[in-house]
């Protein structure tokens, strides 16, 4: 994706529901409009983040903190960028991290104030001073309780069972920079210190990173940015200690079903160690988040949840009932006015979305290792549209050497199937391509004037043009 596109600027925001960040400092920002600028998502892969801090998330916005916002990337002027970005963007949700910029500290450090609803006080003593005798009794006894032989113990797969076993893989991430501070939640992967977290928790300039683990909230430990991929949302930290961290079991989220049992783990709020449930509500959503630089980032196969996640969830652990990981928690929905800051951020309105760990787990393999992530594209800028009874991604321009431009693809082109998977979208050419790997060989089917033709495209890294 270029550098050098100019932002569109955002149109009036449409009434109805925001997506924002869990921790993203943008809640309630406007999203864009329905046709993503240059700069958001394209045929090859999806909008980078950015580095701009997140505290909130929602849905169609990557992370619950603006709502409508893509998350990833900046916008650009028209269409969508080249390289498997989606022209048309949907308004999205918005993050769940901790907020990176001043606005972010609002958004995941806001304060809670408790409040007792006054009332009875004057009945109450005048009813003592009425003369009908003591409404006192000197020797009251509610007795002791139920009995307390029974074992505290609870049933592995019960909620507090798998709360057990997890809240110790997951961590607490506060980040300050220059621009402000912020918190996050993440899960440690690996014994020697690695956590997986979400790239907008840990994006923000000069970014100092420490973590706390829960049930000693109080003691910080540093940690280092391992690898950040913006494109995903995701990131790897690594918590500078000599002790041996507990890891998560990490489960398989292709194995999922509508109406499976989760549990939510993370620090919303900055509230350590919070725990909450609910089902798989929907999968494979596609999202658009706001992104660090204002555009909006579409956010690919999520998982949605009414389980409630709010600004701090973002890089938590989504659960299954066997207690193994299998999403992190990065975006909500929320039901915002639509202005822009902490003041229009809302909390969980129970829809929730989650990044596959399938996903995650192959993004964190990657940037553990080289501290890149990689992501297949064919070099075009698409959109959705229907053409002569074939809806499909419209190509707009292909990339100057890309391997579309070498397969033959031109501007005009419908592509409509992967490998003889269907593709009835931009997102889905996106998805499509992304079930690949960098070196493979795929055939497109597109249709040009009508008529339906074939050709192989070698698949490259959306990052090399």
């Amino acid at each position: 994706m270029s550098d050098d596109v100019t932002p569109s600027t955002p149109p009036t925001p449409p009434p109805g529901p925001w997506w924002s960040r869990a921790d993203a400092d943008q809640w309630g920002a406007p999203a864009e409009s329905p046709t993503a600028p240059y700069g958001e998502t394209t045929a090859f892969g999806t909008q980078p983040y950015g580095s701009a801090p997140y505290g909130a998330t929602t849905q169609n916005a990557p992370y619950a903190g603006t709502p409508t916002a893509p998350l990833w990337g900046a916008p650009a002027p028209t269409g969508a960028p080249a390289w498997g970005y989606p022209t048309d963007s949907i308004g999205g949700p918005a993050r769940a991290a901790a907020p990176k910029r001043a606005g972010l500290a609002a958004a995941i450090g806001t304060s809670l104030a408790v409040a007792l609803v006054a009332g009875g006080g004057a009945g109450y003593v005048a009813g003592r001073h009425s003369g009908t005798g003591s409404l006192t009794d000197p020797s009251a006894s509610l007795g002791t309780g139920a009995s307390t032989s029974s074992s505290l113990n609870r049933a592995p797969d019960s909620v507090a069972g798998i709360a057990a076993r997890v809240l110790q893989s997951v961590v607490n991430i506060s980040v300050s920079s220059p621009s402000g501070n912020g918190t996050g939640s993440g899960v440690v992967i690996r014994s020697d210190g690695y956590v997986l977290t979400n790239n907008h928790v840990v994006d923000a300039v000069g970014a100092v990173v420490t973590v706390s683990f829960n049930g000693a909230e109080s003691v910080e430990v540093p940690a280092s940015i391992v690898g950040r991929d913006p494109d995903t949302d995701l990131a790897v930290i690594k918590v500078r200690t000599t002790g041996k961290l507990v890891p998560a079991a990490l489960g398989q989220s292709r194995s999922l079903v509508v109406g499976d049992p989760v549990v939510a783990i993370g620090s919303p709020l900055g509230l350590a160690g919070t725990v909450t449930t609910g089902i798989i509500s929907a999968l494979n959503r596609t999202v658009n988040v706001p992104g660090e630089s204002g555009a909006r980032t579409p956010l690919f196969n999520a998982i949605q949840t009414d389980a409630a996640i709010n600004p701090g969830n973002s890089g938590g652990a989504l659960v299954d009932a066997k207690g193994q990981v299998i999403g992190i928690n990065s975006a909500i929905a929320t039901l915002g006015s639509g202005g822009i800051g902490t003041d229009a951020q809302s909390g969980s309105i129970g829809v929730g979305f989650a990044i596959p760990i399938d996903e995650a787990r192959s993004v964190a393999e990657e940037l553990i290792r080289t501290g890149t992530a990689t992501h297949p594209a064919i070099g075009v800028q698409a959109l959705t549209s229907t053409q002569n009874g074939h809806t499909g991604a419209l190509v707009r321009a292909v990339i100057s050497g890309a391997p579309a431009q070498q397969a033959g693809i031109a501007p005009g082109d419908i592509i409509t199937a992967v490998d003889g998977t269907t593709v009835h979208s931009v997102d889905e050419l996106i998805i499509a391509i992304r079930e690949h790997k960098i070196g493979q060989t795929v055939t497109l089917t597109y249709y040009r004037n009508g008529q339906k033709q074939t050709a192989k495209v070698t698949l490259e890294d959306n990052k090399g043009n």
